[in-house]
């Protein structure tokens, strides 16, 4: 199916009127579905799960990470009854599950949303899962609690036909995280509390950014001149996304997002447009008074909570991976112990809030006992991987294996007390955000000297978001999958051996061009050990600090 054949099938029939055909398909069997319609039941999160043979993969949305301990138990019972007891954490803080046949699928979105959950809008060209900041409303540091906020804009934009057909996937985050930790810079609409000193006193509102994404051309938001008010961001939410419907390009899919539009009109067209649609003018920016911090951190360990004796627990789950029992344990100790609430991250992450102080330790063990941990390694706490090929039709090499195998060996290999980020994706398209870590690794296929071709990766390094935000420069390709772990050992001792004082592994990036970062990954000598493989030359040099 051509790209532009997904115009046509959405013109003819809206992806949110699929339902009723999902019904049917469910009582007729698989191979009574209209292929037009698999496209539309991406509209309820529906995909094929390779090899397209009768299996799906469905995602249900999870707005800014929030959800109660009885969701999260509908969520297990999905991943148990019909999911062959695995579901993933996405990088949108979504859960996403495999295995479901077409008779499934009625049945388990019915008890997903009899829950309070939706799968509706979790895929498809329309408003994906709003994202936030897992810890709204409990964090001592937050600027502003956008829970409310976040709901608010889930509501109009979830089954709301005049913005049901985008020209392409759509991406909103709202957030009043002191540390940035919802990805503001990545996403198409990024919605960013701070603070403002105005005639003397502090203002609290939020800054915009448009234009963002990652996939195989990486785009940085654009910031507008602007400072709204927490009553006003559904009105820019609403206008922000009616550009993109009418003015965002369809003739080519991939090059369909709204970053390029943005990247085409510039910040001060946009806002020009949006202001003349809102029909009221926003305030300029001024300065900002709340700088950026950490960025890329996801909340992890045990911390004190703004309300008095609370504590929230962020644990780490690898590649997002768990089972339909870590899940129903997960509930019970949410309801046990967290007033009924838990939370995902983008990061692929939990974290269990509102734990009294009295039953701290009882609660750190129920959660030792559910095989989930918050005292691990910082390789593991900066893991992130896409889905693989395990499951997925347009990734080339497997994932989420790997990704622990590479932890496991750096954990096993070397002592590290300082944030990584190791992000791993099966293929161009970013849904694992390579772009933007530490080291990036992006599949891709090799050929040995024998002939056989091998599952490789293509190693980046430098990535990183906040002020001094950059995307990875690609270093060595095809680098196969069974030696990526000695290139990273490599390229990490080379950094704790010459980096200058108080540098981190961005700027000893950022120092060092393409051939010194080749030489430093050790490839020639891991050739050296193996005949049947030559690695490629290195990426065209690049002067030190060059993104």
């Amino acid at each position: 199916m051509s790209k532009a054949d997904v115009e046509a099938i959405k013109k003819s029939k809206d992806g949110l009127d699929v339902w009723p055909d999902v019904l049917r398909y469910a009582e007729q069997g698989f191979s009574s579905i209209d292929p037009e319609d698999f496209v539309r039941m991406r509209w309820y999160g529906i995909y094929q799960q390779q090899p397209n043979e009768g299996h799906f993969m469905m995602r249900v949305r999870i707005p800014s990470g929030n959800m109660s301990a009885t969701q999260l138990r509908a969520v297990a019972d999905v991943a148990k009854g019909r999911g062959r007891n695995i579901a993933d954490i996405t990088t949108r803080q979504n859960f996403q599950f495999h295995w479901l046949t077409i008779g499934d699928l009625p049945a388990a979105i019915t008890h997903l949303n009899e829950a309070g959950l939706s799968t509706a809008g979790a895929c498809g060209d329309i408003t994906r899962n709003v994202c936030g900041c897992p810890v709204a409303g409990i964090d001592p540091e937050e600027i502003y609690d956008t829970r409310e906020i976040v709901e608010q804009v889930t509501k109009y934009f979830v089954g709301n036909k005049e913005f049901s057909d985008l020209p392409r996937k759509y991406k909103i985050s709202i957030s009043g995280c002191a540390i940035h930790c919802n990805q503001p810079e990545i996403n198409d609409l990024g919605i960013q509390a701070v603070r403002r000193l105005v005639n003397g006193a502090w203002e609290i509102g939020f800054q915009v950014r448009v234009g963002g994404g990652l996939s195989t051309q990486p785009h940085f938001a654009q910031q507008l001149d602007v400072f709204i008010k927490p009553e006003q961001v559904l009105d820019v939410c609403r206008v922000v996304t009616e550009i993109f419907r009418d003015d965002g390009y369809r003739a080519r899919r991939n090059h369909a997002r709204l970053k390029f539009l943005v990247a085409d009109w510039g910040a001060e067209k946009f806002l020009q447009v949006m202001t003349e649609r809102l029909g009221w003018k926003p305030e300029p920016a001024l300065a900002w008074a709340e700088p950026v911090g950490r960025v890329q951190q996801d909340h992890l360990g045990v911390h004190k909570q703004k309300q008095d004796g609370k504590y929230w627990i962020g644990v780490s789950v690898i590649t997002g991976r768990v089972t339909g029992d870590q899940l129903a344990a997960a509930a019970d100790i949410s309801d046990k112990f967290c007033s009924g609430n838990i939370r995902t991250t983008n990061q692929q992450n939990f974290l269990f809030p509102n734990v009294d102080e009295a039953h701290l330790s009882e609660a750190k063990q129920a959660i030792l006992d559910a095989g989930m941990h918050w005292e691990v390694s910082e390789f593991h706490k900066g893991a992130v991987s896409c889905t693989g090929n395990e499951f997925c039709n347009l990734a080339i090499t497997e994932t989420k294996a790997r990704l622990r195998e590479i932890v496991s060996y750096l954990e096993s290999e070397m002592l590290w007390d300082e944030p990584i980020r190791i992000h791993l994706n099966g293929c161009p398209n970013s849904c694992g955000q390579h772009h933007i870590g530490d080291i990036g690794l992006q599949g891709c296929l090799a050929r040995l000297n024998t002939g056989e071709q091998v599952e490789a990766y293509d190693v980046c390094l430098g990535g990183r978001l906040g002020a001094d935000a950059k995307f990875v420069r690609p270093i060595s390709r095809k680098v196969p999958a069974d030696k990526v772990k000695f290139a990273l050992e490599n390229i990490l001792r080379a950094y704790r051996a010459n980096r200058v004082e108080g540098e981190t592994f961005g700027r000893f990036v950022d120092n060092h061009t393409n051939d010194e970062l080749a030489e430093f990954l050790g490839l020639h000598l891991l050739a050296q050990d193996d005949p049947t493989w030559t690695p490629p030359p290195p990426r065209a040099h690049a002067p030190a600090g060059a993104d």
